[in-house]
């Protein structure tokens, strides 16, 4: 058995984010809440969103108090703008970071309690979140499809996975053309985030025959489009297809979960502040070379999304050459290592046993081919320093 969930409706292409207003219009909205980062409001993008919304007969307010790594206070001080407001719907505008605090303030304005209390393992939420229009600007979380935010607690220092079909935004207008003015480095991370959500997907045991399909291709458009969009950022095409990846690979993981990369990329976040794709990127390739053993044909699948020539090849070869793949789209896109993205070694590794038994606790180790120790987990983040 298996089953399958998505957004309402999705609206992909090249100038999509012009409708706005007329489609929180038709959902009947008066009042949004518009939710973002002071970045995407000082590049003008809020503005736009407002005039859209207003032109259509619908108040925006305008919340830019979201953190780059979203926390539970950011949550907070959003329910209290969302409800200052009056507003009953929310815009989610911006990465990952922006729509999740979106999705996180629509949960909490219907339902009792603090965040925290609904991560994995915790309370399930028991009413419909406040709706939600998720508008991404990079191609990396898929959040804009998802039924997961990830939200830090402050007061442990934890990433919190909350996952709920309730959590999943209602529209997803997803617009490539946003994706044009973001930098190399972010192109790098919120890509090798998508690949790594894609790859994951494809390789958890909780995957399906749908997600594989999503997932497989998303593997393809990234391999296939990432260089050139970091390369040059100005290139539609590989913008366009690099969208298209993000948002298949966000609803192929959404139905499979994602696995051990995540499991482990999530402390590092908490514990040093770096960006969620970046975390990701740092670890890819150890842990998927660690994985494959527990999944050769999947990685033999990858190996040919990936372009690879696999005719001639036993299935072990072939899932070898995966992991070789990634590797090299890592290395040419300038991924670094953990070192160097200045974290400190030494409290690094003073971590590292913590960081193991909260990556394990967040569950998603669980869905990897290969089951990871927390000696093994350690041992992968020393290999990755």
């Amino acid at each position: 058995m298996f089953e399958f969930r998505s957004p309402g409706l999705i609206r992909f292409g090249q100038g999509v984010f012009g409708d706005l207003g007329a489609q929180a219009a038709g959902m009947g909205f008066k009042n949004v809440l518009i939710v973002c980062d002071a970045g995407i409001r000082k590049l003008g993008l809020a503005d736009k969103a407002v005039d859209s919304l207003r032109a259509a007969g619908v108040n925006a307010a305008v919340f830019d108090g979201v953190d780059p790594e979203p926390l539970d206070r950011n949550v907070e001080a959003g329910l209290e703008a969302f409800r200052s407001a009056g507003a009953e719907a929310l815009v989610g505008l911006g990465g990952g970071s922006a729509i999740d605090v979106a999705k996180a303030v629509g949960a909490m304005a219907r339902n009792p309690g603090k965040i925290a209390d609904y991560a994995v393992g915790g309370k399930a939420l028991t009413h419909p979140k406040a709706p939600v229009i998720a508008v991404p600007t990079t191609a990396g979380t898929g959040s804009e499809v998802t039924r997961f935010t990830i939200i830090t607690d402050t007061a442990r220092d934890v990433k919190l996975l909350i996952g709920h079909p309730y959590i999943t935004p209602e529209l997803a207008l997803v617009d490539p053309l946003l994706t044009l003015t973001v930098p190399p480095l972010t192109t790098m991370a919120t890509g090798i985030d998508a690949l790594t959500h894609a790859l994951e997907a494809y390789i958890s045991i909780r995957a399906t025959p749908i997600s594989d399909l999503f997932a497989l291709e998303a593997v393809r458009l990234i391999s296939g489009n990432l260089r050139q969009a970091w390369a040059n950022g100005s290139n539609v095409p590989a913008r366009q297809a690099m969208m298209l990846g993000s948002l298949l690979a966000g609803l192929a993981f959404t139905n499979s979960s994602v696995a051990l990369v995540h499991g482990m990329a999530r402390p590092i976040g908490a514990n040093f502040h770096v960006p969620h794709g970046l975390s990701n990127a740092v670890l890819l390739v150890e842990c998927m070379r660690f994985s494959m053993i527990g999944a050769p044909q999947r990685f033999a699948d990858i190996a040919a999304a990936m372009g690879e020539n696999t005719e001639g090849l036993s299935v072990m070869e072939a899932a070898y050459r995966a992991v070789d793949a990634i590797r090299d789209l890592c290395e040419d896109v300038g991924v670094p290592t953990i070192c160097g993205l200045g974290v400190d070694r030494e409290k690094f590794e003073a971590l590292a046993p913590k960081m193991a038994a909260d990556g394990i606790a967040s569950g998603s180790p669980g869905n990897n081919p290969r089951k990871a120790s927390a000696e093994e987990i350690v041992e992968l983040y020393k290999r990755c320093l």
